[in-house]
């Protein structure tokens, strides 16, 4: 029967994974990745901001609590079961620190029977160093941390009953923090989590985790061992409002604040997640949308936006839109989705936005110089070694005048990117410079043959030389005669012939490439200073979202 029930919550757990973000919508509760994968945990503590104590339990497939036990600690740990050793400052790790520490071993008497939680805590008060824990849907009771199976086995006939068991790599002890003092144990073979739920006592509670606080629960995710995922299962509405003041400043007009609100609930509903195989909608960080729990920076005005849009989607064709991305600025236009990720969406369509400019926006336009031998080295990195860069430029612009491709042209051949990678392509934490936008010109470097000649920063083009003068410096105008000149910039040396209007700048003299743009950001979607300045223009919060997304209801 045991193994009936266990296949049984697979299945069920597996197509929970599935449908995870589907759940969202459906039940009004979110599950945010705060610590998974690379950022997973050994030991995750918790402490009540708001309430006192905590249940243990798991959330089922419908995201509601199961209760299974409880504790009055204000400050407890969820640590991978196995070998945990906690030094003198009461830190937890798998590995003997330096210093002095205590071991817990995984090695433990296991004492069955028992009811329910109360039943099991009753039973492990009469023993020294035992806890109550649910070990495969059964109560139990574990004495004792031994560090070999010999040690448990002879500490089980002194005892007179039980066995010895080992706490598999599936298992979550929770402790008193910084103590070895265990409260609970919970180990489904991982078909279930450890749900943790504060107790508010008689408020909404609010916890603290990693310097913030947050609302809803807690669910610690260790499937194939390792470290411990850490999940927020938190309320829609609540998650929206520590979004929005995360990515827009809550002293931001309500119609600007609005629009994001229901961008955020809308991604945090959608569908189709990257993330789903490890149990949540939505990660934290701006890999999804920034989500630092509540109370940091939250304002009357955000509070309010949520509140006056609750439950309201952004929808294309009568289905939920699945990208609602957004950005801080596009720097004179939006952009077509395919044109910078390479798929198509209805919703997702480029246009000049009028509207940035109406607003005042920090570092709006930006400059960044590369020598050739940084951009050679960014290429060799990422993949795309040219040798030696000689020339980098602008291959083609999209109708509304952001770039669509970049040509890097070197010493052991010519690499061109599209897309969005036109300007990831030169983001180097080594060198702390990066591209800000999709929305910018190169000099210092360009293509033989481009068909014109730029004369201003507006990107202004003549068609050829004929009828062009220059101004020198002591105020004299001469027509320019013959086919071809040179012009000096503070970047290098272009070469421009006549003959059909054609422009065929050298490499730079001082071999460096400026780049000049504007904008933050990947120009798709809603702009979030657009937003703003719309707002202010009189404009609610429909008409931004229905300007920036094409052809979307908002319900």
């Amino acid at each position: 029967m045991k193994k009936l029930l266990l296949t049984t919550f697979f299945v069920v757990t597996f197509f929970a994974l599935t449908a995870v973000s589907a759940a969202a919508l459906d039940s009004g509760t979110v599950k945010v990745g705060l610590r998974y994968g690379s950022t997973a945990l050994f030991s995750a503590n918790l402490e009540n901001a708001v309430g006192s104590g905590y249940e243990f339990g798991y959330f089922d497939d419908g995201r509601e609590f199961q209760f299974l036990g409880r504790t009055e600690e204000r400050t407890i740990s969820m640590t991978a079961t196995g070998d945990i050793y906690m030094s003198t400052d009461g830190t937890y790790s798998a590995a003997p620190p330096s210093g002095g520490y205590r071991h817990m071993g995984p090695w433990h008497v296991e004492i069955g029977g028992f009811r329910d939680f109360d039943d099991a805590q009753d039973a492990a008060w009469d023993y020294d160093d035992a806890y109550p824990a649910w070990i495969d849907w059964e109560y139990v009771i574990r004495v004792g941390c031994y560090d070999t199976r010999e040690e448990a086995e002879d500490a089980a006939a002194e005892l007179g009953e039980g066995s010895a068991v080992k706490s598999s790599s599936t298992g979550v002890t929770v402790t008193v923090t910084k103590t070895t003092e265990i409260l609970f144990e919970f180990d489904c073979s991982g078909v279930l989590d450890l749900g943790v739920l504060p107790d508010g006592q008689g408020d909404d509670a609010v916890t603290w985790f990693k310097g913030y606080r947050y609302a809803g629960g807690f669910e610690y995710a260790r499937v194939t061992g390792g470290n411990i995922n850490v999940i927020n299962v938190v309320d829609l509405e609540d998650y929206v409002k520590g979004v929005i003041t995360s990515e827009m400043s809550g002293t931001w007009p309500l119609e600007a604040l609005k629009a994001q609100a229901v961008c955020a609930r809308t991604y945090a509903c959608r569908t189709s997640k990257h993330l789903s195989a490890y149990g949540f909608d939505v990660c934290a960080t701006s890999d999804c949308q920034v989500y630092n729990g509540i109370g940091q920076t939250a304002s009357a005005a955000s509070d309010r936006a949520v509140e006056e849009t609750a439950g309201e989607c952004l929808y294309y064709d009568g289905y939920l839109v699945q990208d609602p991305v957004y950005h801080a600025s596009n720097g004179g236009a939006t952009e077509d989705a395919a044109n910078v990720w390479g798929t198509e969406k209805g919703y997702l369509k480029g246009k000049e936005d009028p509207y940035e400019t109406r607003t005042s926006i920090p570092n709006y336009s930006w400059t960044v110089t590369y020598s050739a031998s940084e951009l050679s080295w960014i290429l060799q990195q990422k993949g795309y070694d040219v040798g030696t860069v000689k020339n980098v430029y602008v291959s083609e612009y999209t109708p509304v005048g952001n770039v669509k491709k970049v040509t890097f042209e070197g010493t052991g051949g010519t690499r061109t990117v599209t897309g969005d990678t036109c300007r990831t392509i030169f983001y180097s934490s080594t060198y702390n410079k990066s591209v800000k936008s999709l929305r910018f010109s190169i000099n210092g470097g360009g293509p033989a043959g481009s068909g014109g000649v730029y004369v201003n920063g507006s990107g202004s083009m003549l068609s050829g030389l004929d009828g062009v003068s220059v101004i020198s410096g002591g105020g004299t105008v001469t027509a320019l005669n013959g086919d071809t000149f040179t012009a000096i910039t503070s970047s290098g040396t272009s070469t421009v012939t006549a003959g059909g209007g054609t422009v065929q700048p050298t490499a730079s003299n001082s071999g460096s490439f400026t780049i000049t743009g504007t904008g933050n950001g990947h120009n798709v979607g809603m702009s979030q200073y657009g937003a703003k300045a719309m707002a202010e223009l009189g404009y609610d919060y429909v008409d931004i979202l229905e300007f920036y997304y094409t052809d979307i209801d908002v319900r």
